[in-house]
């Protein structure tokens, strides 16, 4: 199953779960007016294809505590394929490091970094990104509020 071969049912469903991922296949197959067992199927499928890479509960951090956002754009001094590859698999090690994008443009690479505080945040940058032998330079933008948030894709 690949992108092209999704049909429209399956579009509506990846749409419906992208909103609320714990509808079950009763709602979902009421909704669409299909047979639970047909959806259940296509979920699967789904799943097993990779088109739904995680079924996952997105809580309200700031209903719990409050935490330092912050984007550094990481500039390499080397382009190799290897350090790429190794600045990569670097900060996929590290659980505050929320996010990783390669970029075009003036910098490498731009990181959602999460954590407690300032403090937090300016030692985790020196001992665990800025030790690295093949980082440049970093720059720093830091979160004010966050006026939206959306994990969904229009399909």
């Amino acid at each position: 199953m690949r992108a092209r071969e999704l049909d429209e049912i399956d579009i509506e469903i990846l749409r419906m779960l992208q909103r609320d991922g714990s509808m079950t296949y009763k709602e979902i197959a009421y909704s669409l007016k299909k047979s639970m067992s047909l959806i259940a199927d296509r979920i699967r499928l789904l799943k097993m294809n990779g088109f739904i890479k995680a079924t996952v509960a997105l809580v309200d951090i700031n209903k719990v505590k409050s935490l330092f956002v912050a984007f550094p754009h990481v500039q390499l001094n080397n382009h190799g394929e290897d350090t790429l590859n190794q600045f990569q698999n670097e900060m996929m090690q590290y659980e505050e490091v929320m996010e990783c994008y390669h970029l075009t443009g003036h910098f490498d690479f731009m990181l959602k970094i999460v954590m407690p505080d300032m403090n937090s945040y300016n030692t985790f940058l020196r001992e665990n990104i800025g030790r690295l032998p093949y980082v440049g330079s970093i720059q720093s933008f830091l979160m004010l509020s966050e006026s939206k948030h959306s994990t969904a894709y229009k399909l």
